[in-house]
């Protein structure tokens, strides 16, 4: 025991030894450690003072070089500046030159060159003589302007045809284009002036070649003017003008005007043929424009456009922070609705034959009088040829009168739809509307055959109904036309609907001929169960009075039931 005892008190003792040890080694490396950070600081010292010391000698040897960069630099703009202003003032002086000799091919270049220079020093417009230089260049443009306004007038005058070359005006054309944006439409506007001086005065509303009978007339000297254009115009006059199409559309409203007022003033004359010969002739010119100028657009349009386009532009800028996903969708929508737009129908296309449409009440009104004539024949032929028989293999028949009154439908509709869809092709349905009501009272209606009431056994009314073999042939084919007429008319609402104009499409409804036909249907089918029922109503009363308590055998088959099949056999086909 005592020997264990000594045994573990030397092992205490040499582990509080090692323990005393190892605190020793701890402090003596933590020692190490901190000196070897001092040192590391004092090295981090120096090297940052020695870089200090090195930007120090870099700043004093780049200042020299800084300096010269910035001198280069002003000298640079200066010497630019400079030529700007010897350009301004010689080319000022160069153009009072060439103005004068109406030099407007070497005009051109130049002009443009000055312009963007005066453009250049527009920040320096404080400057009094760069003010004076712009004010010279602005002075010298309207001078430019108003003399190449008078060449064009007095070449296209009885004696300067001859004294200007077409040469000098297409390059004044060219001088033009770099003038501001009035000065092109002013003498574009004078032009187009100077071209329907004549047509103003030979188609005055007080001669008689401005009436419709002779219209052509009016757009046979539109294409002589347009021929004359490309043989002489197009050498002068820019592509990028559109001098050609701005004639047509000014000669088309100039047109449109005068026809309004015409027919405004001299309604009385007017006749549905001469107005179909008019808008026949006009809708064929407005198409051939339209072929002709497939690409124009009206300024109007052209800035709609514009406008369409930059807002575009604006909703496809990136804001800061913004990530759609949907963008390149809604870029995709957008492009796609600016190509609906550009492929929009030509402006030529109803500039002209709109004027007809406030006029169209006399086409509704001739076929209003034609439809009463068409009726009334239809009566007459009912009355003098009766209804046509049916036969068994062909079934039941339709009164002709009926396909004819939609086929004349079909071909007012189609005439009535390229005049207008707006209106007039509503009121032409009233006037269908009309009819379907008229035809549906005199030819159906009014031809069923009367019934007599009386006291008969009957299931469904106390209606005696005796109809011979024509009476029931008769109802057949009403029957049958009925329900022609009710399917369609179905059909020509559909039409209707798909002609006219989206805003008036809520306004095409048969619904009231529908109904009219659907109770001409029922009043049929009405006659013909009162028919079966009178027809049977014999062999019924014999089998109710039949004493059944007496029967004591049961043969094959009862005479009254013999006698109603063959009533039903005869009364249904």
């Amino acid at each position: 025991m005592r020997l264990v005892v000594r045994r573990l008190d030397g092992q205490i003792r040499e582990a509080v030894r090692g323990q005393t040890n190892v605190g020793h080694d701890g402090r003596q490396s933590l020692e190490e450690a901190q000196r070897a950070i001092r040192e590391l600081f004092v090295r981090i010292k120096d090297i940052k003072t020695k870089a200090d010391r090195s930007e120090e000698m870099v700043k004093e040897i780049t200042r020299d070089i800084k300096q010269l960069d910035h001198a280069k630099r002003h000298l640079t703009t200066s010497i630019t500046t400079l030529n700007h202003v010897h350009m301004l003032v010689g080319g000022v002086e160069s153009l009072k030159n060439l103005a004068r000799r109406r030099q407007y091919g070497e005009i051109h270049q130049l002009l443009q060159a000055v312009v963007n220079v005066v453009e250049h020093f527009h920040k320096h417009q404080g400057i009094a003589q760069i003010r004076q230089l712009s004010n010279s260049v602005r002075k010298l443009q309207d001078e430019l302007a108003m003399q190449i306004k008078q060449d064009f007038q007095d070449a296209y005058g009885k004696q300067g045809a001859r004294t200007i070359p077409q040469e000098q005006l297409a390059n004044a054309c060219k001088v033009v284009d770099v003038l501001e944006k009035r000065v092109g439409d002013d003498l574009i506007e004078w032009y187009i002036n100077l071209e329907l001086a004549e047509y103003t005065v030979l188609f005055h509303e007080a001669e008689d070649v401005s009436w419709l009978d002779k219209i052509d007339r009016r757009y046979a000297w539109l294409r002589r003017v347009l021929v004359l254009y490309q043989q002489e115009g197009v050498k002068i006059f820019p592509a990028s003008w559109n001098v050609a199409e701005r004639i047509t559309e000014r000669f088309c409203e100039v047109t449109r005007e005068d026809l309004a007022k015409l027919m405004t003033d001299r309604a009385s004359q007017l006749e549905v043929k001469l107005l179909l010969f008019a808008i026949q002739k006009t809708t064929s010119f407005e198409k051939v424009l339209a072929q002709q100028f497939a690409t124009y657009r009206t300024q109007k349009e052209e800035d709609s456009l514009a406008d369409e386009e930059g807002d575009a532009d604006e909703e496809k800028e990136p804001k800061e922070g913004d990530a759609d996903p949907d963008d390149e969708n809604d870029d995709e929508e957008g492009e796609a609705e600016l190509r609906a737009a550009r492929k929009k129908p030509s402006p030529f296309l109803g500039m002209i034959s709109g004027c007809f449409e406030p006029h169209l009440n006399v086409y509704i009104e001739s076929q209003d009088k034609n439809l009463t004539e068409l009726l009334d024949r239809f009566v007459q032929d009912y009355k003098s040829k009766g209804a046509p028989m049916a036969t068994i293999e062909g079934g039941g028949v339709v009164l002709p009168s009926c396909s004819d009154l939609f086929v004349f439908y079909k071909k007012c509709m189609v005439q009535c739809s390229q005049l207008s869809t707006g209106e007039p092709l509503l009121q032409l349905m009233a006037v269908f509307q009309k009819y379907l009501r008229e035809y549906g009272a005199r030819l159906l209606t009014s031809n069923l055959p009367k019934t007599t009431v009386s006291g008969g056994l009957g299931f469904l009314k106390d209606v005696e109904v005796k109809l011979n073999a024509d009476e029931l042939a008769r109802i057949c084919c009403i029957l049958s036309t009925a329900e022609y007429c009710l399917d369609t008319t179905q059909q020509l609402e559909e039409k209707l609907k798909l002609k006219v104009k989206p805003t008036y499409k809520e306004r095409v409804q048969f619904a009231a001929e529908v109904d009219l036909f659907h109770g001409v249907i029922n009043s049929c089918v009405q006659l013909l169960v009162q028919q079966l029922e009178t027809a049977c109503d014999a062999p019924l009363t014999a089998m109710i009075k039949t004493h059944w308590q007496t029967v004591e055998a049961v043969g094959d088959q009862n005479p009254y039931v013999t006698a109603i099949g063959d009533h039903i056999r005869d009364t249904i086909p």
